[in-house]
């Protein structure tokens, strides 16, 4: 596809001066209906295209999101069957998106080098039996603004139907007063066909409730999750209506503080925070956003009578990529049905593209949250295209000594603060996964430089006493600022780095680069060694911090010996039942202590901590209220962070593996390992692998006897693991 972009204008939108988001059109005549036709599009930011008036897309939100810096993604289309004889018409609306987000200010989006206004490259090829003709994006596009008056992809949409005009991408329009588009910058990155999963609608809700508050009506559509909402309205012709985003009530009423962006030298954001704002026409309105997405359960609507707010006046389109489901779970225990849903409900409001971190405010690529959620995702979804292209978008956000950043795509933002190992993790823990659960070797192959060039750089930011402390670690711990965790920074790091370096070796071994393999061997024998000497206590056997976290983080990565882990786990059952038998972990912690606690024989207590009837339990969330995850466990005392993460639903993978016990060690192998705890009388799941569906269920007859059935895919090997050994 040809690098030549367009644009309708050189100015873009900042918050103060908005520019609407641009209509370009270009007619041209095929002599008969093609054979065959296909057109490449690549809308910075984003686009929504038309071919004879009839919209044609992937989904919401195209293209993929990225630098444009790294990677230009485009999409191609068979359009055949829409062009005809005579006068065709091509019709782009552009958007702002990640080219051009005032809303991303706080991490240097604002200020990026990419930044400009949308712009648009396009090439069409139709071929008739009397030869072929070819479109490409140029000066004979010609261009209007379009009522959508404002975009950002994190801040909102404003949409004057007032200003639509009909026809404006059909045959025979009268484009007078039309302009014509201009050469836009090229951008430096190279063009890249997507291949992800588009993004879609998978479901859609009506309001559950409408209350009224004050002038205004909040809707409640009973589940926390992303999407757009659909307003249907007959309203006055210039009557306004202002549809605020927002995640959860304060004493009744509607509140998005807890998601509200903060800019000290501008009073303009506090208009907009996840704002929609549509100006009816005087008609029959239909709208729903554009170029924005929101995370939102409840919806307050200003500028609407008592008669308009009805249940028809909006609906929750429900959103996410198209990822097909691959595993599930079922107990008797409705409250785990509910905790499971909960986390699938997380992962797929936080999956656009790639693992966002939160589907409201932020909308990053935060790369811990994907790392330490890989594993569950996995299990639950096929994220294979998706994972595999948003690793080549970290692997060009990689810096030339090996550095990453903590959040990809990104403008630079992200080296300073915000990483580390366990968010650098992310570029071995996703391929490791696509590996250990598809049999994927080519994304090792892909990112087998990537890693080594990764690890040779965190060679070069070890301490004095050999171990690894810095950026983020064990985040978000119960009831503590984000960043007061017990366990420390250099033990954390170092098992992160041990783990990389583990997982490395594995994977090059699996494609043959023995010699790579034998230098990533050295560092995690080089780093293990490390963190025994200067972070376990060799006679106690307790790891530096005393915490739940550190104990649990030490057994789950493999930091003791064989013959030491029986007295080290018993310092972190001491641990917990010091804490009333509570979990006080950060997300590290909590991503490792349940599947330890089943691993020695106490899943008993993993499941008693995660179903307790007091703070901090899993259990509590759904009392509570909540339909997704929170960013962390916080007690009423405290004003609440997102509740709609996905880095806490490692539960979700224990369900699976240890409570039902279907333990998928590889693509090829099975270890059925049932946990039978008592208060549970059958568990369930299945997953299906590359050669077929491996399904696990066990049953507590009215004696208490345990009977367990299995099915597995022919060539796939079964281990049984005695869960009471």
């Amino acid at each position: 596809m040809q690098k030549k972009f367009i644009s309708a204008t050189r100015d873009f939108t900042t918050i103060e001066n908005h520019i609407p988001a641009p209509y370009l059109r270009r007619s041209f005549t095929l002599d008969q209906k093609p054979t065959e036709a296909k057109i490449s599009i690549c809308g910075l930011g984003f686009y929504i295209l038309y071919i004879n008036g009839e919209r044609v897309s992937k989904g919401h939100i195209a293209p993929y999101v990225s630098n444009p810096d790294h990677i230009c993604y485009y999409d191609t289309f068979d359009v055949a069957d829409k062009l005809t004889a005579g006068e065709n018409v091509i019709g782009v609306i552009l958007g702002n998106g990640f080219l051009n987000c005032p809303g991303g200010y706080i991490w240097d989006f604002d200020d990026a080098n990419f930044r400009t206004a949308p712009m648009l490259a396009l090439e069409l090829s139709a071929k008739t039996e009397n030869g072929e003709v070819t479109v490409c994006a140029d000066g004979e596009f010609l261009t209007h603004p379009s009522p959508i008056i404002f975009d950002d992809v994190r801040l909102g949409e404003s949409y004057d139907a007032r200003l639509e005009i009909d026809g404006w991408s059909m045959a025979g329009f009268d484009t007078t007063g039309w302009t014509p588009a201009i050469l836009a910058p090229t951008p430096r990155g190279e063009m890249r066909e997507c291949t992800a999963e588009p993004i879609t609608v998978y479901k859609e809700l009506k309001p559950v409730s409408i209350i009224r508050e004050g002038d205004a009506f909040v809707y409640d559509f009973g589940l926390n999750s992303a999407g757009v909402s659909r307003l249907h309205i007959k309203g006055e012709r210039g009557q306004l209506v202002t549809l605020w985003h927002g995640e959860t009530l304060r004493d009744g009423k509607f509140y998005n503080d807890n998601i509200r962006f903060y800019n000290p030298g501008s009073d303009y954001y506090d208009d907009y925070n996840q704002t929609i704002r549509f100006t009816c026409s005087g008609g029959d309105d239909v709208y729903e956003p554009h170029f924005h997405y929101s995370g939102f359960r409840y919806i307050k609507v200003e500028g609407i009578t008592e008669e308009q707010a009805t249940a028809d006046l909006l609906t929750f389109r429900v959103m996410s990529s198209e990822l097909k489901t691959i595993g599930g779970f079922k107990c008797s225990d409705e409250r785990l049905n509910t905790l499971f849903k909960m986390v699938k409900n997380a992962d797929r409001s936080n999956f656009f593209y790639f693992p966002t971190d939160c589907p409201h405010r932020e909308k990053n690529g935060w790369m811990g949250d994907a790392s330490l959620s890989s594993d569950h995702t996995s299990l639950i979804f096929d994220t294979e295209k998706s994972y595999r292209e948003w690793l080549n978008n970290i692997r060009c956000a990689q810096r030339l000594d090996g550095a990453l950043p903590g959040i990809v795509p990104t403008a630079g933002w992200g080296f300073a603060w915000g990483n580390g190992p366990t968010w650098d993790s992310a570029l071995f823990n996703l391929p490791y996964m696509l590996y250990k659960y598809r049999g994927c070797t080519d994304v090792i192959r892909e990112n087998a430089h990537a890693m080594v060039r990764y690890l040779e750089y965190i060679m070069t930011r070890r301490s004095a006493d050999g171990t690894v402390a810095i950026g983020l670690g064990d985040w978000v711990p119960v009831n503590k600022n984000a960043h007061d965790y017990d366990a420390p920074l250099a033990l954390t790091d170092s098992i992160m780095v041990m783990d990389m370096a583990k997982k490395a070796c594995e994977m090059f071994n699996a494609v043959g680069m023995t010699h790579s393999a034998e230098f990533a061997d050295g560092i995690y024998r080089d780093m293990r060694e490390t963190v025994r000497r200067e972070m376990l206590d060799p006679d106690t056997l307790i790891v530096k911090g005393n915490c739940q976290s550190s104990q649990s983080i030490a057994l789950y990565y493999g930091v003791f010996d064989a013959e030491e882990e029986a007295a080290a786990f018993a310092h972190l059952v001491r641990q917990i039942h010091e804490k009333d038998d509570a979990f006080d972990s950060g997300f590290i912690g909590l991503h490792c202590i349940f599947d330890v606690l089943a691993r020695f024989g106490e899943y008993d207590l993993a499941y008693k901590m995660i179903t307790r009837d007091s703070f901090p339990s899993y259990t509590l969330l759904i009392d509570e209220g909540h339909t997704a995850l929170p960013e962390q466990f916080l007690d009423n005392t405290h004003a609440p962070n997102s509740l709609n993460h996905h880095f806490l639903g490692d539960i979700s993978r224990w369900f699976m593996t240890r409570l039902a016990g279907l333990n998928v060690i590889d693509a090829k192998t099975v270890e059925i390992c049932p946990c039978p705890v008592y208060g549970i009388d059958f568990a369930q799941a299945y997953y299906d692998l590359p050669k077929g569906r491996a399904s696990v269920r066990w049953s507590r007859d009215e004696n208490g006897k345990v009977e367990v059935d299995y099915t597995v895919p022919t060539g796939v090997t079964v281990r049984c693991w005695n869960s009471s050994s």
